[in-house]
């Protein structure tokens, strides 16, 4: 599994020799692992890089266990540096050689699939899950005070009470409150010591509502999407609707970066479209958040000394200065997570196509 750290050694990483990455799509629906060796054999066998297709053969026959729905491979067998991370998500199979590991298709797995809570909530306890690429990290459970419950009409009763539920006391209601911020504060904790992204919570819309009451609003702004799910749901359920859910926030989130990238273009404010546009702000390294269409890709130019990047050489310039690069996004996505900046992959947004499917939000 591939952490946030991970990438970042492959971001910062650059050669004096050619680095190879392969991507494999393992999902079981395309055949067994003999299957796939043989695609993954298909693949290299044009690439004269015999150290490292060596290296990763030699990984596919005797290390790699084949449990996983995908493979991420970097290997730059003079350097001494090889990295493989199996992936618990299919990627899209591809090879790629440069100066420096490619990193594009990773950024599009950990913007789709990274860094999920999901929460479970009732009116007693709660579970709490780390999903990451697909995967269980790991998850934990609390546990409050029971909710006794008492026969209706005792003095004790109020039903109808404004604020609160026909049938409850007091007393209960109150036990309610202290075990939602008991819980509410348990999953602050469990999500700030794995850095969560965006949160999931699933149960009734009255519990649920609870709960987000009693988050702390830096918290409640990770929120994209509720469910109803009772607490006793295994962990592929929990899984297989956090996905669903979160797709489809995701879906809205992106139409909504699309107009403001589209509009801020526009008035020439803070945002740019187009590929020649974006590539100028990397250059300049004013980008703050760089946005492509899920595996868009050019042909581009590299300057040789300033690494400067463009769809073709400037016609003022000496055309020896410049190296044609087989995907000059990568390239992009690269500069731009090294300075500090963010990416976002967009997936099926129609204006963003128009625009030339990049843009970018920029510093300043």
């Amino acid at each position: 599994m591939i952490t946030e750290h991970d990438l970042r050694e492959l971001v910062e990483f650059t050669a004096n020799a050619p680095v190879l990455s392969l991507y494999l799509n393992l999902d079981p629906t395309l055949g067994n692992a003999d299957a796939h060796k043989l695609r993954a054999r298909s693949i290299l066998k044009d690439i004269y890089l015999p150290q490292d297709v060596e290296a990763i053969t030699r990984y596919l026959d005797h290390e790699y266990n084949w449990s996983g729905r995908g493979l991420a491979i970097f290997s730059c067998a003079p350097e001494g540096f090889f990295r493989a991370y199996p992936l618990g998500v299919p990627v899209r199979s591809a090879v790629h050689i440069s100066d420096r590991p490619s990193v594009k298709i990773l950024t599009e797995l950990l913007d789709n699939y990274g860094g999920y809570g999901v929460v479970l909530i009732d009116k007693q306890g709660a579970r709490v899950f780390h999903f990451h690429l697909g995967e269980l990290v790991d998850q934990e459970g609390f546990m409050g005070e029971e909710v006794k419950h008492v026969k209706r009409g005792g003095a004790s009763t109020f039903p109808g009470r404004r604020g609160g539920v026909a049938g409850r006391t007091r007393a209960m209601e109150e036990q309610i409150d202290r075990n939602m911020k008991e819980a509410a504060e348990f999953c602050v904790r469990f999500f700030e010591s794995r850095r969560i992204r965006r949160i999931l919570i699933g149960g009734t819309d009255e519990n649920v509502k609870h709960l987000m009451n009693d988050l702390p609003k830096t918290w409640q702004s990770l929120i994209v999407g509720t469910f109803p799910m009772s607490l006793t749901a295994n962990q592929n359920e929990v899984l297989a609707r956090a996905l669903e859910v979160g797709a489809q926030a995701e879906a809205e989130s992106e139409a909504q970066l699309v107009d403001q990238l589209v509009t801020g273009a526009a008035k020439g404010s803070g945002a740019v479209v187009g590929l020649e546009d974006t590539l100028a702000a990397v250059n300049d390294g004013r980008v703050q958040l760089l946005v492509i269409a899920e595996g868009f890709r050019k042909v581009g130019y590299r300057h040789r000394e300033t690494e400067a990047l463009a769809v073709k050489p400037p016609d003022d310039d000496d055309p020896t200065a410049w190296e044609k690069v087989f995907d000059v996004i990568d390239l992009a996505v690269n500069r731009v997570m090294r300075s500090g900046g963010e990416v976002e992959v967009i997936h099926s947004v129609e204006d963003f196509e128009k625009v030339g499917n990049i843009g970018a939000l920029l510093r300043y």
